[in-house]
């Protein structure tokens, strides 16, 4: 108790921090000096938790507040995250886009060498074409089996599909029939590709074990090449030579091809260790990227078939490559990405050996593709889905600037210092025809203008003879017919052809004998033949020039007619029995 009271007596003249736990702090001190016993002290081991709560607020009361003022937080560093290197933000900048599920795994993808850089999708037993600008799919090409593979050609005409069938379909982009179909395969055939910049080759391999090596225009092959002991599963065409091409098996090896040499030789071959699901060629053609389980590596095919690098940084097997270059320039780097069942895309710097980036999508995936531009990214999944991302290419704004100040001329005064223009200015009429409109003006379209034909002109003018003969030139059948229909809407057809000269009245004639006896014309050119022959007839008959045009004219009356007695009889005969069936 001694202690207490002393205790108490120092602390009457001292502040005492008081925290209400809420980030400020009181200067307080006592209001009066009520020490309290040791007992109490001690005996707070027993109370319980709402006692201890009564006793610091009964404490707590004995204080009067003096001053109140706030606690700043603790601080803490920031550490430096991964997204801060160039690839990280080149990577994660694509914006992703949903694309319609599609009915089972993603097989493959093939964007197209040219500018849209359209790109087609292997799925289930389709090929569906989307736009790499919208992502919206515009053409769907239905083939026989499950298909395996898709490429397009240099020119981005043309794309190859192989299916589980071991057929090799080529396919127009604008139609949706196949071009040609190449048989060969004894099994499913599970890759095709198009060599570099060649429009009549294709290099296709299956099952079988067997490479072929394709005529597209005669589809027939030129060459079987014999080498693999297991299943072909992939292959990819040099970039800088139309006849080298490189071929992966399931039984470990990779072999580099040249079609200039004997068929059943290849040129190199490379062991990869494990089966390989994935051949790609680097773009100095010079090295080559396998992938294989969970690995893939890089090769060096100049150095001798040398490994390059190996990287092991998917958990499961590795289904999918292909190279990406990290912007429009023409300097960027590229990267070598890859896709496995573990559900992660890795990019990989060949140049230094390590992972870049990496991003897991929420299903095992089993291709990818990249635009050549490097605005569109796109992976399949084995549930069918495929996530497409998008990049904005944006125009650089010192090239902008650098085109304007070619073709324009300085103003004297600073454009920010000039005052804004106002439609009450007498500036704002003054500003030319060159003058662009700004953001808040409304921009009223005008109609264009309809560009009437050169018949269509002489019609307006009255100029029935001429319009005539011009559209009876342009040799379009339903042109003609409609300026012949507006002469008898006028009562002028029969004049036009009374004021025919000879050349012009054998356009007609020539026209008559090729078209009159069409369903769709027929009804107004037999009367018209019938009507030149009886006012012209004496102009027709001495000529050596209209003699062949009549006896074609007289074949096709002739064959005509026999059509219409043909059909009268087949009715003859068909009459009777549908008014027996109408009776039944």
């Amino acid at each position: 108790n001694t202690q207490n009271i002393s205790r108490a007596s120092t602390n009457e003249r001292r502040k005492k921090s008081v925290g209400d736990g809420k980030g400020y702090y009181f200067e307080a001190l006592p209001k009066a000096l009520n020490p309290k016993p040791a007992s109490s002290i001690l005996s707070r081991c027993s109370i319980s938790i709402a006692s201890m709560e009564e006793e610091l607020r009964v404490r707590l009361n004995d204080y009067e507040v003096t001053k109140i003022f706030p606690v700043r937080p603790k601080s803490t560093a920031k550490s430096v995250s991964e997204s801060e290197t160039p690839d990280s933000r080149y990577w994660s900048s694509f914006k992703h886009h949903p694309l319609p599920n599609l009915v089972s795994s993603v097989a493959a993808f093939a964007f197209s060498p040219v500018d849209p850089h359209s790109f087609v999708v292997a799925h289930s037993a389709a090929v569906s074409l989307f736009s790499s600008h919208t992502l919206s799919a515009s053409r769907r090409f239905s083939l026989r089996d499950v298909v395996s593979s898709v490429c397009f050609r240099s020119d981005g005409a043309l794309f190859a599909a192989a299916d589980l069938s071991g057929l090799v379909q080529v396919f127009d982009v604008r139609e949706r029939m196949a071009l040609r179909s190449l048989r060969s395969h004894k099994a499913p055939a599970r890759f095709v590709k198009y060599p570099f910049q060649d429009k009549l080759h294709l290099v296709s391999g299956g099952d079988d074990c067997v490479v072929k090596y394709w005529d597209v225009a005669g589809a027939t092959v030129i060459s079987d090449l014999l080498g693999h002991k297991d299943y072909v599963r992939c292959g990819d065409c040099s970039p800088v030579n139309d006849s080298m091409f490189i071929t992966g098996s399931y039984d470990h090896t990779v072999k580099v091809w040249d079609a200039r040499v004997d068929k059943s030789k290849w040129v190199a071959e490379i062991n990869h260790g494990h089966p390989v699901e994935d051949v790609v060629y680097l773009p100095s053609g010079g090295m080559i990227a396998t992938a294989g389980l969970n690995s893939v590596k890089v090769w060096d095919l100049i150095g001798g078939g040398r490994m390059v690098c190996s990287m092991e940084s998917h958990n499961k097997t590795v289904t999918s490559l292909c190279v990406g270059r990290m912007g429009l320039d023409e300097a960027a780097e590229n990267r070598l990405v890859s896709v496995a069942l573990d559900g992660y895309m890795k990019v990989f710097d060949y140049g230094r050996a390590k992972v870049t980036y990496s991003m897991r999508f929420p299903a095992p995936l089993m291709s990818v593709g990249l635009s050549p531009d490097g605005s569109t990214r796109v992976i399949g999944g084995s549930n069918g889905m495929v996530f497409a991302g998008k990049k904005k290419v944006k125009k650089e704004a010192g090239e902008e600037k650098s085109l304007m100040s070619l073709w324009s001329v300085k103003s004297e005064v600073d454009e920010s210092r000039r005052r804004a223009l106002r439609p009450t200015y007498f500036r704002y009429f003054q500003r030319g025809q060159s003058e662009k409109p700004s953001e808040d003006d409304y921009l009223v379209k005008g109609k264009k203008g309809v560009k009437l034909a050169r018949h269509d002109k002489l019609l307006k003018k009255f100029r029935h003879k001429e319009a005539l003969v011009s559209v009876l030139e342009e040799k379009k059948p339903a042109n003609v017919v409609a300026v012949m229909e507006e002469l008898v809407a006028r009562r002028k057809l029969i004049k036009c052809v009374s004021n025919m000269e000879e050349g012009e009245l054998g356009l007609l004639l020539s026209f008559l004998q090729r078209y009159c006896t069409v369903q769709r014309y027929s009804g107004l050119l037999m009367g018209l033949t019938k009507k030149v022959l009886e006012t012209r007839g004496d102009d027709v008959k001495g000529k050596e020039e209209f003699k062949g045009l009549l006896r074609n004219l007289k074949r096709e009356v002739n064959q005509e007619m026999k059509i219409q007695l043909s059909l009268v009889e087949i009715q003859g005969v068909m009459a009777p029995l549908m008014r027996i069936a109408g009776r039944r």
